[in-house]
């Protein structure tokens, strides 16, 4: 392997490009959410829709995927903030810990969704 090469996977076992991955996955699963939220929205106009949908979302797999969304949200608003902090912060090492707290954070905020749904 090339001096390059053997960087380029250095670069990829550090938290901050884990931050980055995670950051641009939720991003797009929230962009992939989005059709179906106005979908629902759209459906709240008939009652007899909304009733029904509102049946629907009682199955535990349901739940699960609206746990899942919140995840994603949490995640992606601690990405967010991480890079809004990396742009007028300076930078220094504790910013691996910065990391793993945002990461619980989005974590614990599905958990707390998770028992809140059940």
């Amino acid at each position: 392997m090339t001096a390059s090469a053997l960087q380029r996977l250095a670069m990829r076992n550090h938290p901050a490009y884990w931050a980055f991955v995670v950051h641009r996955v939720s991003g797009v699963g929230l962009a992939l959410f989005l059709p179906l939220h106005f979908l629902v929205l759209g459906l709240m106009l008939e009652p007899r829709a909304a009733d029904a949908f509102f049946r629907w979302t009682e199955q535990p797999l349901v739940k699960l995927a609206e746990t899942l969304l919140v995840v994603l949200l949490a995640v992606h608003l601690a990405g967010g903030l991480r890079l809004l902090a990396l742009e007028f912060l300076p930078w220094s090492d504790r910013q691996k810990t910065w990391i793993a707290i945002a990461f619980g954070f989005a974590l614990f905020s599905g958990l707390l969704f998770l028992l809140a749904a059940w």
